[in-house]
């Protein structure tokens, strides 16, 4: 770019700055709205629509902090809209003050927002100025902050961009790049349409037919890797006990009572109760208990799992789901076992340096063991159901590791969950929408057992074949399909992860920058509007 024409565009850029708080109200107002694509409804439009406007407002010539300032607004609304019910668990279940419980969420979520505010002035001080360019930049920034707040200090990837597509076009390609690749994907896309906002005549038309290829072009691409194995007759309970009497004496009979009666008559194939549907250690059930389980299972063909603590204090705890069957009872202590790998910070370990804030709460919290990442599944009339405890399956590159093997991939999950912790809120809504992504990008149907919901079966195409009313105590009853064979998501996060897209990313990243450095010394630095 020539000196002249970089100060045609700064002066072009500068008649249409906004004030700063106009920009930041805007990207608050945008983010909220970006929320609204986790919902009930299939909002994918919504999400590209709040994403071109950050990428139109951004890509308005901000200088590089006043751009980190519109992204981090735009994230922290999204957070808070979208995880708004973490608050019920600090406050109603833990008994923090509500100030201090609402103060958490907006601080946990301002934090988790400089990943995007990050993205958003790299693209600022890298970006080009040619639409298919800048878009491929934008798609490898957000890739990265989504990346990074998917993994760093545990990860928290809830409303990743990618799941408001699970019902869109875009949806298509999770079994070949899964969901932080949609959200990419789309945040490519939404860059195009904001350049075609900035720009005009054939330019225009030219910058939306780029979009609208990317949009429908994974249509075009092969959906079919997996082929059925097998069918299982599944029952699963939803016991829907209220968060605050699970752990009280007085009330864990009656909800204990009911759960060993409906597994011991329930005739399915496979029965499977949620997390710590069984909330005793079985050193703590009342004498016979725990032998008249395992007992009830030894014979036959049926098969149960069950979410319950194991350990002891010297060998440590662990949030468990617990395999019975007739196999089952010949391995080491008469039962199949799958302990938690990904466990939840200050619910199930206390990070160092935190012991303060969470005695700060008056909830039982344990300080689990980690189980192994790649965990042996449970054998079932000739299935392979492979278990995962609650938001685990948000984690699609870990279940993927369960791929390594083929020849011992796990043919059906079966996902058990205790989503109380957060009431009649739309978590209950987003975890469903969770596991049908794993669904996609493994192409494996995933049954759901949950104490308050969704307790549902959602098969290989992410289709919801049967489900249960949430907040209701019962029982669903249906049919699964097991399927082998594996998907190309399957294949490559098995064996490296989120590493094949970290890396692209990065590259992309390193490109732009270079391009920068090797322009800034022979043509002078492009006009930008002062933060």
């Amino acid at each position: 770019m020539s000196g002249r024409s970089a100060g045609s565009r700064g002066a072009h850029v500068a008649s249409r700055r906004w004030p700063l708080a106009a920009e930041l109200l805007v990207a608050t107002a945008a983010g909220a709205l970006h929320a609204l694509s986790f919902s009930r409804l299939d909002l994918g439009w919504l999400q590209l629509a709040c994403v071109a406007l950050l990428a139109w407002r951004v890509g308005a010539g901000a200088a590089p902090g006043r751009a980190a300032l519109i992204g981090g607004m735009f994230s922290t609304a999204w957070l808070i809209g979208g995880t708004w019910w973490l608050f019920i668990s600090l406050h109603r279940y833990g008994g923090m003050p509500a100030w201090l419980a609402g103060l958490a969420v907006g601080l946990l979520c301002a934090l988790l927002s400089l990943y995007l505010a990050a993205a958003m002035a790299a693209w600022a001080r890298w970006r080009s100025g040619r639409p298919a360019a800048d878009a491929l930049l934008f798609a490898a920034v957000w890739l990265l902050a989504e990346l990074a707040r998917g993994v760093i200090f545990t990860g928290f990837p809830w409303v990743a961009a990618g799941y408001a597509h699970t019902d869109g076009t875009l949806g298509a390609l999770a079994p070949w790049i899964g969901v932080y690749g949609i959200g990419a994907v789309a945040a490519g896309i939404a860059t195009l349409l904001a350049a075609a906002m900035r720009a005009s005549g054939s330019g225009r038309w030219l910058t939306v037919a780029g979009g609208a290829a990317l949009w429908w072009a994974p249509l075009v691409l092969p959906q079919d890797f997996t082929e059925a194995t097998g069918r299982l007759e599944v029952a699963l309970l939803q016991g829907n006990v209220p968060q605050e009497e699970k752990f009280e004496p007085a009330h864990q009979p009656e909800a204990l009572a009911w759960t060993l009666r409906t597994l011991a008559q329930t005739q399915a194939d496979l029965v499977v109760a949620p997390e710590t549907a069984v909330p005793l250690l079985p050193a703590q059930m009342p004498e016979g208990l725990w032998e008249n389980l395992r007992g009830a299972f030894a014979g036959g063909d049926r098969a149960a799992l069950v979410g319950m603590p194991l350990g002891s204090f010297e060998a440590g705890y662990t949030n468990s789901a617990v395999g019975f069957s007739a196999a089952a009872a010949t391995r080491p202590g008469g039962f199949y076992r799958y302990d938690k790998h990904h466990l939840v910070p200050f619910g199930e370990f206390i990070p160092p340096g935190f012991r303060w804030f969470v005695d700060l709460m008056k909830m039982p919290l344990g300080d689990f063991a980690r189980g192994p990442l790649d965990a042996p599944s449970f054998a079932v009339q000739g299935e392979r159901v492979a278990p995962n405890i609650c938001y685990e399956d948000l984690f699609g590159e870990e279940l993927a590791a369960r791929f390594r093997d083929p020849a011992t991939a796990p043919t059906i999950f079966a996902n058990v969950s205790n989503i109380a912790w957060f009431g009649e809120s739309i978590a209950v809504f987003q975890h469903l929408q969770i596991s049908r992504m794993r669904t996609l990008e493994l192409q494996r149907p995933m049954i759901r057992a949950t104490n308050t919901g969704a307790t549902a079966i959602v098969d290989h195409r992410g289709v919801v074949t049967h489900r249960l009313a949430p907040h209701t105590r019962g029982m669903l009853h249906g049919t699964v399909e097991g399927r082998s064979g594996l998907t190309p998501f399957a294949e490559w996060a098995a064996r490296m992860g989120l590493a094949p897209l970290a890396l692209l990313a990065a590259a992309v990243l390193a490109a732009a920058a270079w391009r920068v450095a090797r322009d800034s010394r022979t043509t002078p630095r492009r006009a930008t509007v002062p933060l």
